[in-house]
Order: C-alpha cells, then structure tokens, then sequence
C-alpha cells in the first residue's frame, strides 16, 4: 500500500511536516517541486478568429445571473 509523507531535505536532513511513518526503514521517491512565479508564465489570450464573436455569460467565479 503506498501512502504519502510530505517532508523538507536539507543538506543530509529530513524535516517531516505532519506525521511521520511508525517504520525502521523507509524507501521512497522524492519529487522536486520546483517553486515558479506567475510572473513567468504568458498571460492566456483570446484566440485572434475568436476576438469580438464569442460573448462570456459566466465562469465558475461569476456564473450567469
């Protein structure tokens, strides 16, 4: 059964953040979860053959009224 453990590596040492796993050894996978800014990523556009043909009635912040 996999289960799933979040945790921070410093250098050679492990920071367990919540609970920790009640074993002796542990073998695992590590994913790098690289940190990004949303100032990198392009700003999402309406298509060109799009522009001034679709009407937005609502999305899931705002919906129809």
């Amino acid at each position: 059964m996999l289960k799933s453990y979040e945790v921070t590596i410093e250098g050679d040492r492990i920071k367990w953040l919540g609970e920790k796993p009640k074993l002796e050894t542990i073998r695992g996978i590590i994913v790098i979860a690289e940190e990004s800014s949303s100032a990198s990523m392009p700003k999402r556009t309406t298509p060109a053959h799009l522009r001034g043909k679709v009407k937005i009635l609502g999305d899931l912040v705002s919906p129809i009224e």
